[in-house]
């Protein structure tokens, strides 16, 4: 048995946010892209683009070597060496220590969230609310997720031979903060 977040869905909640606020040029950062979760992430805003006609070409994608603070400052630094007239104006992360590393790095260069960058990070962890510039987040439901596994294990563990292995899925959900520019 296994449980799990629709990452496809939260790649797309969170692009199709960027769109809807009218960003056309959109950064994606995370990696690697061997994760499955990092992986589904991307396709999910590959099919947020898709949805609106633009190619999944327009989509800068920033591999990093992890997801962490660090890697997300590099991945600004990346972004920031695009000419500006291509410069993506918004960046979805593969998670929010990513997310925090992009919010720190465009702070340290004297920009500003999210007039010049918007940023959408993925988990939506302790700190997403709390940053210098409140992190617009996809929520995994955690407690749900936990509960659900410790279910199934019970389940099996009671009765072994009746057990029917199962994937349960649940349905991430955009939590929007000042960080995408919607307010």
């Amino acid at each position: 048995c296994s449980v799990g977040v629709n990452d496809r869905l939260g790649g797309e909640l969170a692009t199709t946010h960027l769109l809807d606020l009218g960003h056309e040029r959109i950064a994606f950062a995370g990696g690697p892209l061997t994760i499955p979760q990092v992986a589904e992430r991307l396709q999910g805003a590959e099919r947020a683009l898709a949805g609106a006609g633009m190619p999944s070409e327009q989509l800068l994608i920033l591999e990093t070597t992890a997801n962490t603070v660090g890697e997300g400052r590099r991945a600004t630094a990346r972004l920031l060496g695009v000419p500006r007239r291509r410069r993506p104006t918004a960046i979805f992360c593969a998670n929010d220590l990513l997310a925090l590393g992009v919010l720190q790095q465009i702070t340290q260069q004297g920009l500003a969230i999210p007039r010049d960058l918007a940023i959408i990070g993925y988990d939506d962890i302790e700190f997403a609310a709390a940053a210098a510039v409140p992190l617009t987040s996809v929520s995994q439901p955690r407690q749900l997720l936990g509960r659900t596994a410790a279910a199934l294990l019970l389940e099996e563990a009671e009765a072994p031979e009746d057990h029917q292995h199962r994937h349960v899925s649940f349905d991430p959900e955009l939590i929007v903060r000042q960080s995408s520019g919607a307010d």
